[in-house]
């Protein structure tokens, strides 16, 4: 195995083989609901879900192997769940496009970053992002990991108008077993039990099927379906008009912050920034991000970028790219063993959500809530995340005000170019974003 250390660096970044394996289940187990929920979201859009459930396999996996072996990053890569329903109900299904139309819109997007990520021009505008607004980008994630757990788990549920969110049914089978998880997990945390989150997922799953509110899986081996209705139905001469303009510019601004946005505030939490809030070679995840968007829509998906779940497997000990390869391996293996991978139930993997949540809360502390220039924007950024339910709003609320709360403090100077770039796009993507 000394070829795998020479590598991925075990040594150089204080971890292990066994440790990078942990972190890499890990992080497939909390994201191995996507086999299940990105095929039955796009099926919304019409298309087929069996092939869908293939692509996004591939896509995920594909996106893994590239971050492990190019990046050295533990940030798993696979289609996002936001995208694929601002596609499947805003684009397809209240603006009337065709989701051959939606991918192509996807696919020039994603070739669009690939130039802009060689000629380094989005490691240029990146380094414009303000230090109090990367920090703010973890602990937004964190909300937000933390809200989607709630809900999956049900132990929060959407509620009426005056009173949008209210506590779930918390005696019911279903939210006491989530409950018993996020209690489980706790006591591993805190008693620093190796693979804490997964063992308490694993342990978890056990139990729902145990109490009947999950159903145990049928069987272990199935065949995948093939991906010939969906590869390559691209309809570019769709998406090059001037009505789905505002559908490719907003998947373009989307997907930009959004990958920035998870890939800092992971960096973070991971201890990857340097000493000016800077991620080392952040043109490496950036273009394994891009060229797996690219490669995306070709293969019948959409977006695919750095995924938030990669905290789980970062929280778990990950710090290299073999994290991400015992990942994308783990969807692979997801082809044939699809029917145990989707018995994983909300209850098991939601609780771990949620841990994570208050794990990526940290950085907060880095703000400096003393100067209004930079806490006020950083307020919105975390607020708007988690009560929009849109990481991209809440980033792009951020770079609109940051530059005019310092304008107004007279601190123009401390303005970089870059900044004033994003804050034309965010800009843009709230002009141009469909508002339903």
């Amino acid at each position: 195995m000394s070829w795998l250390n020479a590598w991925f660096d075990f040594d150089g970044h204080r971890t292990s083989l066994g440790r990078e394996v942990v972190a890499g289940l890990t992080t497939f187990t909390t994201m191995s609901y996507i086999v299940v929920v990105n095929p039955a979201i796009l099926s919304m859009a019409g298309i087929p879900a069996g092939p869908s459930f293939v692509a996004t396999v591939l896509v995920a996996a594909f996106g893994c192997y590239l971050m492990a072996f190019y990046a050295n990053r533990p940030f798993a890569i696979a289609p996002y769940m936001g995208e694929n329903a601002f596609i499947a109900f805003t684009v397809c299904k209240l603006l009337g496009f065709r989701w051959q139309t939606a991918l192509a819109a996807i696919f020039i997007a994603g070739a669009v970053f690939v130039v802009m990520t060689i000629l380094r021009l989005r490691q240029w505008v990146v380094e414009g992002v303000p230090t109090s607004l990367r920090y703010s980008f973890a602990v937004g994630i964190g909300l937000f990991l933390t809200f989607i757990g709630l809900n999956q788990t049900g132990l929060v549920t959407l509620g009426v108008p005056g009173a949008p969110v209210q506590a779930g049914h918390l005696t019911s089978p279903s939210a006491l077993v989530a409950m018993l998880g996020f209690v489980l997990i706790a006591i591993l945390v805190i008693r620093k039990v190796p693979g804490a989150i997964l063992l308490g997922i694993v342990i978890t799953a056990i139990v729902a099927f145990v109490v009947r509110i999950a159903p145990p899986p049928r069987g272990l081996i199935s065949m995948p379906p093939s991906l010939a209705p969906i590869v390559w139905q691209l309809d570019f001469r769709g998406a090059f008009t001037w009505r789905a303009f505002p559908v490719v510019l907003t998947i373009f601004i989307m997907a930009f912050v959004d990958t920035m946005g998870t890939l800092i505030g992971l960096s973070a939490r991971a201890g990857f920034l340097d000493k000016d809030g800077q991620l080392p070679q952040i043109e490496r995840p950036m273009l394994v991000d891009a060229i797996t968007t690219s490669l995306a829509p070709v293969l019948g998906t959409t977006t695919a970028g750095a995924y938030l779940e990669s905290a789980t497997g970062i929280e778990a000990g990950g710090r290299t790219g073999f994290t991400v390869f015992v990942t994308g391996t783990c969807f692979l293996l997801a082809l044939f063993l699809s029917p145990f991978v989707a018995a994983i139930p909300p209850q098991a993997y939601g609780p771990a959500l949620i841990i994570v949540g208050l794990f990526m809360l940290a950085p907060i502390v880095r703000v400096d809530f003393a100067d209004y220039t930079e806490s006020i924007p950083a307020f919105a950024v975390v607020c708007l995340m988690a009560f929009t339910f849109n990481i991209a709003i809440g980033i792009c609320a951020g770079f609109v005000l940051y530059p005019i709360c310092k304008l107004v403090a007279g601190k123009a100077n401390q303005l970089k170019p870059g900044l004033w770039v994003l804050t034309a796009l965010s800009l843009l993507f709230f002009i141009f974003y469909p508002y339903s």
